[in-house]
């Protein structure tokens, strides 16, 4: 028997005792998985700093180490999350439409656990306790493969969280971590539709390009981030910098943050040297077209290949555009419709480019940065879908249930 059935046939026990139990239960487990990640965050971190070593030996770059990096604060931050989920309405048995058919019988479409949901991912540890809540939260069992890089980090995680539903006497199958990262295993995990109802990548462009490819079991996209800042003809300047600065440098080795910096041409003389003095202080390399070169002190040539680049690095790639129909083509032909921002005082611009970004997220003079399920109130997130199909954006509990209808009839026949 290959690794992941046995792992298939523990996650199917579990999904069908989940059934059972309700929405307090659901909740307090969930607060207690909180207390216990707390209580145990010094075992985390002990377990984390081998990761980090290893990486460090490995010369990952930093901005990667830092996605890979545990502090007492990210541990509590996935504790709240955990905390928020249990605040939330219960995601399944929610009546999403109920009619009376002609014949008499009444029908409702009532939306209910997908099942059985594998995660691949990379790196982030806290996404092992935000998928391993949300799935539970919404009534699935979960089966988690994170990468080498975290093992050791994931494992204690997962020990707490299993013991966690062990304490309430809840199947602690319900939450298991492929230990065995090799890529056999996660090629297992793509193809065991006897057991996993849906299948989210999360992680770079080759894991997410590697399971569309390659999965027969469904998949959720979520995609990478090569996402840009659009500085308008008509902007408020220190929003223009600020934005800019926040949304490529609190933390560069994310998705969410920016790769490109898009800049109109009436203003980038004026704007450009006041961002790029910030960026300096971060030790930002500017690629810059030939124009923006022109009021820039230290730059290089940008190539084709940085505008479609997600460089996950403390590296922008900047653009002078000649309005605002040429920023929304580049970004339109380069993004990977994750988060898009326009800095802009005109109105029309605002609706302009909000109607025509193809992006899950748009922002209006707000940091591209604030694309995350916590901030936007749904506890933790999965991931965030790029594509259009069941979800988009970031992924709560909602989107990843599914639904059924319910028909009660008096004796009908057809």
């Amino acid at each position: 028997m290959l690794y992941i059935d046995e792992l298939g046939l523990k996650a199917l026990k579990a999904k069908d005792e989940l059934v059972s139990i309700d929405s307090k239960m659901k909740d307090e487990a969930l607060r207690v998985m909180a207390q216990q990640l707390v209580k145990n965050s010094s075992t985390i971190l002990s377990a984390n700093q081998l990761d980090v070593i290893c990486a460090r030996e490995r010369k990952v770059k930093e901005s990667l180490v830092d996605r890979l990096l545990l502090t007492p604060s990210r541990i509590e931050g996935m504790a709240k999350g955990l905390i928020e989920a249990s605040q939330y309405p219960d995601p399944i048995g929610k009546v999403l439409y109920e009619t009376e058919m002609p014949q008499g019988m009444k029908l409702k479409k009532i939306t209910v656990p997908m099942g059985v949901i594998g995660i691949i991912y990379e790196s982030r540890p806290n996404v092992t306790a935000d998928a391993a809540g949300l799935c539970f939260k919404a009534g699935s069992a979960v089966i988690l493969r994170g990468g080498s890089d975290a093992i050791n980090s994931n494992k204690a995680i997962v020990r707490v969280l299993r013991n966690s539903l062990d304490m309430l006497g809840i199947n602690n199958d319900s939450i298991q971590l492929v230990e065995d990262t090799s890529r056999e295993t996660a090629n297992e995990m793509m193809r065991a539709v006897k057991y996993i109802d849906l299948l989210v990548p999360r992680g770079g462009a080759a894991l997410i390009a590697s399971v569309i490819e390659n999965a027969t079991v469904p998949v959720i996209e979520t995609g990478t981030g090569n996402c840009h800042v659009y500085i308008d003809k008509e902007c408020d300047e220190k929003k223009a910098v600020d934005i800019t600065i926040n949304a490529k440098c609190s933390r560069p080795g994310v998705c969410n943050a920016i790769e490109t910096l898009l800049i109109h041409k009436d203003v980038y003389k004026k704007v450009l040297p006041k961002i790029e003095e910030k960026l300096l202080e971060y030790n930002v390399q500017i690629r810059a077209c030939e124009r923006a070169k022109q009021v820039l002190n230290s730059s290089v040539d940008a190539t084709e290949e940085d505008w479609a680049t997600e460089f996950l690095d403390f590296i922008l790639a900047v653009k002078v555009v000649d309005d605002i129909d040429e920023a929304i083509s580049h970004i339109n032909k380069y993004g990977t419709k994750h988060s898009e921002c326009i800095i802009t005082e005109i109105e029309e611009n605002k609706k302009l480019f909000t109607n025509k970004i193809d992006a899950a997220c748009v922002y209006v003079n707000a940091s591209t940065r604030f694309t995350d399920g916590g901030e936007f109130g749904l506890g933790a997130e999965i991931g965030i879908s790029t594509q259009k199909l069941h979800a988009r954006g970031p992924m709560g509990a909602n989107e990843i249930t599914t639904y059924k209808y319910i028909i009660d009839g008096q004796g009908q026949i057809r």
